[in-house]
């Protein structure tokens, strides 16, 4: 029995697919580097809270200013979809899959200058400012 090209070429793709959704839904749930310790329930200093959505399929805004030494707290909104929900900053560490609105990237900028931050595949990208 002799299987044609095109079913054997959508069955690689279908395999591709399932073996990229695992490694999507389990992968990188953890945040490594600069994160702030929440011990007792309260910050010493005031938490910066942002908030990214995505316009022309990249993050949105795509610049980000922020203040060192203080805990930052960043939020992907319901629009952010796909391999832009797996958030990094290299430079500082950084870096997360938030599957939901409600998950945060939480970590502390312990110098200043300007980092990117990116999604795991590097499709989105934009700039941190740490003043």
């Amino acid at each position: 029995m002799e299987v044609k090209k095109s079913t054997l070429y959508f069955g690689l793709i279908i395999l591709v697919l399932i073996v990229g959704g695992i490694f999507f839904l389990r992968g990188g749930s953890s945040v490594t580097g600069n994160v702030v310790a929440q011990e007792g329930g309260a910050l010493q200093e005031e938490t910066q809270k942002v908030v990214l959505s995505t316009k022309n399929y990249n993050y949105y805004p795509s610049e980000i200013k922020v203040k060192v030494n203080q805990p930052v707290s960043i939020t992907l909104d319901e629009k952010v979809q796909g391999c832009l929900r797996s958030f990094t900053i290299k430079d500082l560490g950084v870096s997360k899959y938030a599957r939901t609105p409600q998950e945060t990237i939480d970590f502390t900028p312990t110098k200043k200058g300007t980092f990117t931050f990116a999604c795991s595949m590097g499709m989105g990208y934009g700039k941190l400012i740490v003043e």
